[in-house]
């Protein structure tokens, strides 16, 4: 016995880093998939499902160390099987999620569950290391066997087989038909692209559809020659149209001909501008840069009909190839600014 206690703590030491290792790469990707919206973020959605897969990998290996710390009665053990629990929770929903064959949980979307228990486990996860701050030390400091070659080929198996794993899970999904094999890349479901009407009434964190008189409303447009006021009749004798997909980041998707005036007929070109601001009269607001203007439509019309109150009636933004969050709703002002586009907090904070 005394000759495999090394082996022991090896291999509890490799599962560890390798699950710690394997937990970042899941948030980072999963952070990336809830922000991208266009083909090239693709990789990002496929890497996340990969490392979502090794995690599940290494669950018989963890379990084995977790017995073990269970049977030592550590006294912040319960809130370890708590982690444990909201780990096994947020795998569930994820895979839920992406076969679509349950596509709500107690009226909430699989997909918003699996980022909210996502985001429940970070301040358990730190608790976690920071608890065992020895324990945390050991695993920081770097050994010779962390990169020998049996561990980057075992790394490189591992990561193997969950690619393979997620290949043959895409290509099972659409063999049987599954309703995940006609989600988007993102992982959102078809919802409402009948009938614009049946979009969700969505809004970003706590933001609550406003009662908007229209009489009263103004968007306000700031640019090279100045401030000035618009009301709604200035916008409604435009008619352009354009055929884009929101898609958000709760877990569905509509695709639907959006029609309005173009920002860039709104705006007058300013040379020292590095992003355009828009904003909500709930306070909600973004920064995009100027590269996307010639992109980008002030919506008062989807599919014909005049904006929902709730869908961002009388005007909502319109942004082609970015997550839902981006396409403010209820907006009364557009500002040229010479702050950059990167210059906000990466996800809105209100």
């Amino acid at each position: 016995m005394a000759a495999q206690q090394p082996v022991l703590r090896v291999t509890a030491r490799a599962t560890n880093l390798s699950l710690l290792a394997a937990l970042l790469v899941v948030f980072a990707t999963g952070v990336g998939a809830v922000a991208t919206g266009s083909e090239r973020g693709r990789w990002v959605v496929i890497a996340h499902g990969v490392a979502a897969l090794v995690v599940i990998a290494l669950i018989p290996w963890k379990s084995v160390v977790v017995r073990r710390g269970l049977r030592r009665g550590r006294p912040g053990r319960w809130a370890s099987v708590l982690l444990a629990v909201l780990v096994a929770a947020t795998l569930a929903a994820g895979l839920v999620s992406a076969t679509g064959l349950v596509r709500s949980v107690g009226g909430f979307l699989a997909l918003w569950l699996h980022i909210a228990l996502a985001l429940g486990l970070v301040p358990l996860l730190l608790w976690h290391l920071v608890s065992r701050p020895v324990r945390l030390r050991r695993l920081s400091a770097p050994r010779r066997g962390d990169l020998s070659r049996r561990t980057v080929l075992r790394t490189g198996a591992l990561i193997g087989l969950a690619t393979v794993a997620y290949v043959m899970t895409e290509v099972a999904l659409r063999v049987t038909g599954a309703p995940g094999a006609r989600r988007r890349f993102t992982g959102s479901h078809a919802l409402a692209s009948t009938d614009p009407d049946a979009m969700p009434v969505t809004s970003w964190i706590d933001d609550r559809t406003p009662t908007i008189e229209v009489s009263r409303w103004r968007l306000t447009v700031v640019d090279s020659d100045g401030r000035r006021e618009l009301g709604i009749g200035d916008l409604t004798g435009y008619d352009t149209r354009v055929r884009t997909t929101l898609d958000c980041t709760s877990g569905w998707y509509a695709e639907h001909e959006w029609s309005g005036v173009p920002v860039s007929a709104l705006v007058r070109p300013d040379p020292g501008a590095r992003s355009l601001y828009v904003h909500s009269v709930t306070g909600y607001w973004v920064r995009l840069p100027v590269a996307d203007l010639d992109g980008l439509l002030l919506a008062t019309r989807v599919a014909g009909r005049t904006l929902r109150r709730g869908h961002g009636f009388p005007v909502r933004l319109v942004a082609p190839g970015r997550r839902g969050y981006w396409w403010v709703k209820w907006v009364d002002r557009i500002e040229l600014d010479s702050t950059p586009a990167w210059w906000q907090p990466p996800f809105p904070v209100t």
